[in-house]
């Protein structure tokens, strides 16, 4: 997901070099959308994965 996210960021950086502002606003939209949902997944990740065991 991180790398689809980076990857939208770099087509939003080459359209807006080029004068594409749609294109480029779409894309920084939807890189943003992406790397939200990655850094939620992480911390849900980080939290339900590491759970303590109970020794008995």
């Amino acid at each position: 997901m991180l790398s689809w996210a980076l990857a939208f960021l770099i087509v939003a950086v080459l359209a807006g070099a080029l004068g594409f502002t749609g294109i480029a606003g779409t894309a920084t939209g939807l890189a943003k959308i992406l790397f939200l949902l990655f850094l939620v997944a992480f911390v849900v990740a980080l939290i339900s994965g590491r759970k303590p065991s109970a020794a008995a």
